[in-house]
């Protein structure tokens, strides 16, 4: 790892060439039973990262704006009338 990256670890590669990630690892990760994690080497090095979804984004990811209830429900009432014919 990098220097200034985090703790390492050593992990064994099984019979069936799976590891298991650290307890430690997954918990910072937020990576639990389910999660997609995406796969590629560069170059000698193996690299596994996270394949975040949009609720992930909703949730953690950075924020751009603001929207006050007063505008999300007056904006939820215009879609759902336009979705019932009435424009």
């Amino acid at each position: 790892m990098a220097e200034g990256a985090g703790p390492t670890f050593e992990v064994k590669v099984s019979r069936k060439r799976l590891i298991a990630i650290p307890k430690a690892v997954a918990d910072e990760l937020g990576i639990a039973e389910g999660s997609r994690l995406r796969l590629h080497v560069e170059d000698d090095k193996i690299v596994l990262e996270p394949v975040r979804d949009a609720l992930w984004f909703a949730m953690h990811g950075p924020k751009v704006a603001y929207i006050s209830f007063e505008e999300l429900e007056e904006e939820s009432e215009r879609e759902q009338g336009r979705l019932a014919g009435n424009p």
